[in-house]
């Protein structure tokens, strides 16, 4: 149960989601959440002045964390109150550390600045698989799942 801080002014760019007393946002997340491909996991969200709050359980730790960039990757996020849980009996996975990609970046720079070797740009991409969806397409402000 933490906050994760997010460029608001990078990522997908869905404002109804972020529109003020928006009754639907739930459902508009949850269709992003589906959208990046993630399915449909058991979380409910609420959103107010770029705060989206998500609750629910989950299946895994690496689950929890997909959802939480899907979420914090959308234009005007700033901040995702992380209050899922992992449901029981999952088993324990270490969190990922998060990066977030500098203008210039490609997953190989990545991949020397955090690991020393650029031939390791694989790895990053499958820990962000469904949301990301080739190699060559990441955008400064995104952030990025990193695994050990």
């Amino acid at each position: 149960m933490s906050i994760f801080s997010f460029l608001k002014n990078a990522g997908e760019n869905i404002l109804d989601a972020l529109t003020p007393g928006n009754a639907n946002a739930d459902e508009v997340l949850k269709k992003h959440i589906a959208g990046v491909g993630l399915g449909h996991p058991n979380v409910q969200t609420t959103v107010d002045d770029g705060t989206v709050t998500v609750t629910g359980e989950v299946a895994s730790q690496e689950e929890k964390e997909k959802i939480l960039l899907a979420l914090g990757n959308i234009s005007g996020v700033e901040r995702v109150d992380d209050q899922m849980t992992v449901a029981a009996g999952a088993p324990v996975a270490t969190a990922a550390r998060f990066v977030t990609v500098e203008k210039g970046d490609t997953l190989s720079a990545i991949s020397k600045r955090v690991y020393g070797d650029p031939n390791q740009y694989q790895k990053i991409f499958e820990a962000n698989k469904p949301m990301l969806k080739d190699v060559n397409h990441i955008y400064p402000g995104q952030q990025l799942r990193i695994p050990d």
